[in-house]
Order: structure tokens, then C-alpha cells, then sequence
């Protein structure tokens, strides 16, 4: 079956600097997305179009629904939650100032206090069992100064993989058997062996080179088929399960930095992007002839 993707129109919203790490929250019918340095969590309802904004104070780099209610985040310091939510409209046509609304936000690990200087928490998800997977970089890009961290639901963080330089895209396949993973600079999404009943990784081995770019964020869809942001590419790639392109989805913006699954039928593509000093950071969509896989929630019994 031929998969067939509608031409991304532009959502209006403020563009993002960095505009990261799109989730659909299915309990609430709303899309989650970040911009990076601004430390702003996004939110936006499509029934009514209305967008609100949470200022968490320090640089975000993603945001997940929380089994319990709020949020759940990696800030640039480590894992957080945020036990409540309120939204406040950005203020201006830019979205440059908004309330500080995070200030209810609650670091439960210091990830970073045990890393490299200068390092902060970048994109991550959540598994089916509701454990969160988030990663590690270096402001300054130094190769292998990063890790990936997998935070249980009793709040034990544990270290799963070293030496990463830009951890980024975190998904799995709609057997929960495979984890895929973004190490950006390498030009690889790798395929991990993945234990779902306890959350280990097991053997890794190259799924896809990617040539156009760089590979960014990911998401799967219910097929198993793996979509690819492209950092410096403008596309997202959909790639086979056996790693081979199937299509490739060009988008309006040079820095395409990741992509999503949502609406009430999961058949519309989020995709965000960051700007390059002359456009993007814009918030796009897409219909498609496909269903994502919906998004999983942090969930903790500590």
C-alpha cells in the first residue's frame, strides 16, 4: 500500500528557537512540544487552536505526560516533574514573554551534577511500562561527554549508555521489542534488542545510514515503519523496519529536528523545527494515510 502524506502546512503558533521533542497527549487531545533554550514547554489544542505556554526556568529538553497528572521533563539539570499545569497565553505576537509558570517545577534526579561540566538533559520518551529514557549532551558538542539515563518509576536513575555525543531520538517498535536511538553526530539510527519486562538493552547494530543531514528525532507508527527528522536535511525520512527509505517528506524549514503522531485517529505528523538564522521554528503538520503509535506517560509509584 502506497503510504500517501498531505503537504505540511505551517500551524500558527510563535515559532521556536529550538523547537523540540513533539508528543500528543491523548488524555487531554493536545500536542506537547519544546523550545530548548528558552525553557518554554508548549502546549496546543487543534479543536479550538488555542496554544499555552509554561516557562520552567532553565533550558527544557523534552516534556511527557504524567501517569499521575502535570508533567514530566528533562531539564537541563536532570529529571523533573511538574505535579501541576497552568497554562498561560503567550504574551505579544512573538510569544517572547510569558508568565513563569514552572516555578512549581520539582528535580527529582541531578542527572548532570555527575557529568562533564556544561552538560545538559536533551530529548528522551517513555516506554510502554511508562519508564522515561532521556539523554545527555555537551552545550559545546564534545564528542562522547554524553550519556543515556532510563528513570524507573521508583525514581532510580540508572546510566544505560556511554559515551554519547548528542543523544537524541528514543522509540520503540509497536512490539516494544526494539528500542531506536539517535546519536546524531554518527549519522546512524541504531536498533537496540529491548527487554520490555525489565527495560535493559541487549545487543545494538546499525538500522539505517542516513546521508541528507543528520538524523534528529524519531517516532514509529503502528507498521513499525521509523520517521526520521533531518537536522540540516529539511525532509523527514520514513524508513522500513528493515531500514530501507520508503518515502521521504520534505518540509519548509533547513533544521527539522523531530516529528509525532497525533490527533484523535494518531494520522496527523507533528514535525518541529529550530531556527537557522534566517527562518524556521515553526510548528508544521501533515495528514497521512498512516497511525502513529501514541505516546506513552511517565508513570511512578515512588
Amino acid at each position: 500500500m502506497t503510504t500517501s502524506v498531505s503537504e505540511p502546512e505551517i500551524v500558527p503558533v510563535p515559532p521556536a528557537r529550538l523547537g523540540e521533542g513533539p508528543r500528543w497527549d491523548d488524555r487531554t487531545g493536545t500536542l506537547l512540544w519544546v523550545d530548548i533554550p528558552a525553557g518554554r514547554v508548549h502546549r496546543l489544542d487543534p479543536a479550538d487552536g488555542s496554544h499555552g505556554v509554561i516557562d520552567v526556568g532553565q533550558p527544557v529538553g523534552v516534556a511527557v505526560p504524567r501517569a499521575a497528572g502535570g508533567l514530566a521533563l528533562a531539564v537541563r539539570d536532570g529529571f523533573a516533574v511538574l505535579p501541576e499545569t497552568r497554562w498561560a497565553a503567550p504574551v505579544g505576537g512573538s510569544g517572547s514573554a510569558v508568565r513563569p509558570d514552572g516555578l512549581g517545577l520539582e528535580l527529582i534526579v541531578p542527572v548532570t551534577a555527575g557529568e562533564r561540566p556544561g552538560n545538559r538533559m536533551n530529548d528522551g520518551a517513555c516506554d510502554r511500562a511508562g519508564r522515561f529514557f532521556a539523554g545527555t549532551k555537551a552545550e559545546d558538542d564534545t564528542p562522547g561527554a554524553g550519556a543515556l539515563y532510563r528513570l524507573g518509576p521508583d525514581h532510580r536513575c540508572e546510566r544505560v549508555l556511554d559515551g554519547v555525543t548528542v543523544s537524541n531520538g528514543i522509540a520503540w517498535s509497536p512490539d516494544g521489542r526494539l528500542l531506536y536511538y539517535v546519536d546524531t553526530p554518527t549519522g546512524r539510527v541504531d536498533v537496540f534488542e529491548y527487554d520490555p519486562a525489565d527495560g535493559r538493552l541487549g545487543g545494538r547494530r546499525v538500522f539505517a545510514e542516513i546521508s541528507r543531514g543528520m538524523p534528529d528525532g524519531i517516532t514509529v507508527d503502528a507498521l513499525g515503519h521509523v520517521w526520521v527528522a533531518l537536522w540540516g536535511g529539511g525532509a523527514i525520512l520514513r524508513l522500513r523496519p528493515d531500514g530501507r527509505l520508503d518515502l521521504a517528506v520534505e518540509i519548509p524549514a533547513t533544521n527539522v529536528t523531530s516529528c509525532a503522531f497525533g490527533g484523535p485517529d494518531l494520522d496527523v505528523l507533528y514535525v518541529t523545527t529550530a531556527w537557522d538564522g534566517t527562518a524556521g521554528g515553526e510548528l508544521l503538520r501533515c495528514r497521512t494515510s498512516v497511525e502513529g503509535l501514541p505516546a506513552n506517560p511517565y508513570r511512578e509509584h515512588a
